[in-house]
């Protein structure tokens, strides 16, 4: 049997520094097709470090929300007002993008959503939110890779595939096969057989596209070689807990998603959500991370083009924050969160909740908004219908032991 994907990872440096050099790439020998023939893309982002939901998608219309929130609430009122998403939810003012596409009907908001996982560790929520097991350490693989394995074999019409974005390869493209690093220009064969795959892939059909990688390589490689003269402190610049970085980092992907033989799959990781201290409301820290977020989304929809239409990007994180503020204005770890949905897809223009309230007696051990939604029906339900996967394979293999959640419906038009 051959191997299900090589996944080709670049350095840390490489992902701070130019677009060219961004990729992961996994090849497959597979070939897949959306259910009822559709040409889909999916996209999934995933924000590490706990995005305060209760921030990013501010319930207004809850009486206790304000008390709870303190100073790093939203408000309708005042210089930079949260945008009104239905009559109780309002939409961070940073996100004037997804405010574009929620009043298109291309983009959603799930709320009071989190994974199986319910204490608060950083490193065991995201091994949970990315392995799609119902618990810590059970695999190394992620169920993008294995949702790619359950993929039914089809005409060779283009190469499909899977990219992975960040510092190393998210665990959610993973799986079992070997990886292949990066290397810097004192290793060159790595980093130069990535070279030559990406120029075979793309020299032919997008020579530009293929020029544009290559320039991003060779700019690599005069990055590190200046490093200790200020190109590291540039990369930093443009880093994945950056805005700039975010937008740099989704412009690249985009590019490769649109072509006709590229990959239908990707998964790219942003950083440093974990608000502790100087959280910020309308403006601050947590503003410039989800601008970020916005500004990668519009590179999304501006690069994939005419794919826009048959695209749904999906934004997890592995938990929520406390509903209370600290002492330092800032949130701790918490559990229920939101989930983005965006694209030309997505049956969006509504925020899908079934709100527990913010009362004392109301959140979950005291403190946390209480999720009243598996995340794992949501991205079964994405998944059932872009790719007619079925709740069987779902629960069995690519979100084990998940037989009870079933699928949300009604996501994808």
């Amino acid at each position: 049997m051959s191997e299900l994907c090589e996944t080709i990872t670049p350095s840390r440096r490489a992902i701070l520094g130019t677009a060219g050099a961004l990729f992961g790439w996994s090849f497959m020998p597979r070939f897949a097709y959306a259910a009822g023939g559709r040409d889909v893309r999916f996209v999934c982002i995933v924000l590490r470090g706990a995005m305060d939901g209760l921030a990013a998608v501010a319930p207004i219309g809850d009486s206790d929300y304000v008390g709870l929130h303190g100073d790093l609430a939203l408000d309708r009122g005042g210089p930079n007002p949260a945008i009104p998403l239905d009559g109780f939810f309002a939409l961070h003012p940073a996100m004037p993008h997804f405010a574009r596409l929620y009043g298109k009907g291309q983009a959603a908001v799930v709320h009071a959503v989190a994974t199986a996982y319910r204490d608060r560790s950083h490193f065991d929520g995201q091994d949970v939110l990315e392995s799609g097991q119902a618990g810590v350490g059970r695999t190394d693989s992620g169920w993008l890779n294995r949702l790619v394995a359950a993929l039914p074999e089809g005409e060779a019409v283009a190469r499909r595939g899977c990219l992975g974005v960040g510092a190393v390869a998210p665990l959610v493209v993973r799986g079992a096969a070997p990886v292949l690093g990066w290397a810097p220009p004192s290793l060159p064969p790595a980093g130069d057989d990535l070279a030559r795959r990406l120029m075979d892939l793309y020299g032919q059909t997008d020579p530009v596209l293929a020029q544009a990688l290559m320039r991003g390589v060779d700019t690599e490689k005069l990055a590190l070689a200046s490093a200790g003269q200020g190109g590291a402190m540039m990369g930093r610049r443009g880093g994945p807990d950056t805005p700039q970085g975010m937008r740099q980092i989704a412009e690249g992907a985009a590019r490769l998603l649109a072509a006709d033989d590229g990959p239908r799959i990707a998964a790219m990781a942003f950083e440093g959500w974990d608000t502790h201290a100087r959280e910020g409301g309308a403006t601050g820290r947590l503003a410039q991370l989800l601008g970020g977020l916005d500004g990668a989304i519009a590179a999304l929809e501006t690069g994939l083009g005419n794919r826009w239409a048959d695209t749904v990007v999906m934004v997890v994180t592995e938990f929520g924050r406390t509903a209370r503020i600290n002492g330092t204005e800032g949130t701790d770890h918490g559990t229920g969160t939101v989930s983005f949905l965006a694209g030309g897809a997505v049956k969006g223009g509504r925020v899908i909740a079934d709100w527990p309230g913010l009362k004392d007696a109301e959140l979950y051990e005291g403190r946390d908004l209480n999720a009243t939604t598996d995340l794992r029906a949501v991205t079964k339900g994405l998944l059932t219908d872009l790719f007619g996967v079925s709740a069987t394979v779902l629960g069995r293999d690519v979100f084990p032991d998940s037989g009870l959640v079933k699928p949300m419906s009604g996501l994808i038009v």
